[in-house]
């Protein structure tokens, strides 16, 4: 069978955006050290995937801050068991990179961050 003349074939290439990188504020680790080991996991692997290809994308966990803002954040990324985990972070467009400057835990009202609370 030929095909008729008047079939054209579009090829379309998708292009990949780069992911940004991520980078963590030294203190982050002992922001870390304050949560419980078994949470380890679930938080590598959400701020992975919700700030590597999208970090300013709003959605219903994640959101813009008023300035000013805890840590100069720009962002912040709630997820977890009832949403009790925090990330602040700031987004470098020009070098497509985020900057994760602290972690913390959501207990009511409260906010701990290193296992202090800090003022909201």
């Amino acid at each position: 069978m030929t095909r008729p003349s008047s079939i054209v074939t579009i090829l379309v290439t998708v292009v990949r955006r780069q992911p940004y990188v991520l980078v963590y504020d030294p203190e982050v680790k002992a922001h870390l050290r304050a949560i419980e080991r078994q949470h380890y996991a679930l938080i590598r692997e959400t701020v992975q995937e919700q700030l590597r290809f999208e970090p300013d994308a709003e959605t219903r966990n994640r959101k813009p801050l008023r300035q000013p803002a805890a840590f100069e954040a720009e962002w912040e990324l709630r997820f977890g068991p009832d949403n009790r985990f925090r990330v602040f972070y700031e987004v470098d467009y020009e070098n497509r990179t985020v900057y994760i400057l602290a972690l913390g835990v959501k207990e009511r009202d409260r906010l701990f961050i290193g296992g202090e609370e800090v003022e909201l």
